[in-house]
């Protein structure tokens, strides 16, 4: 289960845990968030994880007490369908995470980053493979991104229910394929993604 031992290592006053959601959809923004707890009180957060090991009820509810929250401040950024084919899914996966530090109502001394994509950001940052599952605020951050994502997708579902984004989040399951083959692409689809660019006839 995550902890805070990576924030109290640091002597930093202000750390904040960034994560990322929306890599591998074939449709879709990136959504990244950055979490500052303002104190290490494990006790509070026993039902936090890693988003992708929560059900979807769980995570909502976890969504709203991070949220609302007063032990900790947190931001988002994203990273539109058009930057993500414009620079290609890693620059603009970095970019959301930019945003998101920057739209931090504190700036943090320090920044525990999950994965391997360091964003351009001035202050030092550590990178953690399955951060999630490491750092309490690395875990919240890939709740807020992912549930943040998920009601964008939510809300795009509504103007093409035929792709069944409210179900897939815009992933290229059978449903979202079949429904791509029957309608077409639309222009929330990432047309540099490999199996867009083949439905539309481009190399892949």
């Amino acid at each position: 289960m995550p902890d805070f031992a990576f924030e109290q290592k640091l002597k930093a006053q202000k750390v904040a845990g960034v994560d990322e959601a929306g890599c591998g959809p074939w449709a879709g923004p990136v959504v990244a968030s950055a979490v500052i707890f303002l104190k290490y009180d494990e006790t509070l957060w026993a039902d936090l994880n890693d988003s992708k090991k929560l059900t979807a009820l769980k995570r909502r509810r976890c969504f709203e007490v991070l949220t609302n929250s007063q032990q900790l401040v947190y931001g988002i950024g994203t990273a539109s369908v058009n930057e993500i084919d414009e620079f290609n899914i890693g620059q603009a996966t970095r970019l959301a995470m930019e945003r998101a530090i920057s739209n931090l109502p504190a700036k943090p001394e320090h920044v525990l980053i999950d994965g391997i994509r360091k964003p351009s950001i001035s202050m030092p940052a550590t990178m953690i493979v399955k951060g999630d599952s490491l750092s309490l605020s690395i875990a919240a951050a890939s709740i807020i991104a992912k549930v943040t994502r998920d009601k964008i997708m939510e809300e795009l579902d509504k103007e093409h229910p035929m792709y069944h984004w409210s179900k897939n989040a815009g992933y290229g399951t059978a449903l979202h394929q079949n429904a791509l083959k029957s309608h077409g692409v639309t222009s929330h689809h990432r047309k540099s993604f490999a199996p867009i660019r083949a439905l539309l006839g481009e190399a892949a």
